[in-house]
């Protein structure tokens, strides 16, 4: 069974970052991408991710309002919040999105594939099986 993760991003040029470092260190090969939180809520409904990583300011729907409404869709699903913004505001952008872990992009990439990695590994059966 094959883990799949769902990378969310307006931008083309981080959505692959993220893939190629989850990759690398996590051996994950099965992505969905989406490029702002509408689209990460019909995304996620089609694939059923194990794991998503979300950016927080992106346009149409922002990562906090996107996260709200697929933690309702699907309780069970690790969520990573990336954001530009100092990781002080880790604690407030969890509770008020409901997310498991806040990253700043800038320091984050270090600690994303040790998230990832947990996360994945601990995926239930509620995530896609591939």
């Amino acid at each position: 069974m094959s883990k799949c993760t769902l990378i969310v991003d307006d931008r083309d040029s981080v959505r692959r970052l993220l893939r190629h470092y989850v990759e690398i260190g996590t051996g994950c090969r099965n992505y969905g991408e989406a490029v702002d939180g509408v689209d990460a809520i019909e995304k996620a409904s089609l694939l059923k991710p194990d794991l998503i990583l979300m950016d927080l300011t992106m346009p149409n729907m922002n990562g906090i309002e996107a996260a709200s409404a697929l933690k309702r869709m699907m309780p069970s699903v690790p969520i990573i919040l990336f954001t530009m913004h100092d990781e002080s505001l880790g604690r407030e952008l969890i509770s008020a999105a409901c997310v498991d872990v806040v990253l700043s992009k800038p320091n984050g990439l270090r600690n994303l594939v040790a998230c990832a990695q947990r996360f994945l590994q601990s995926a239930g059966n509620e995530g896609a099986s591939r």
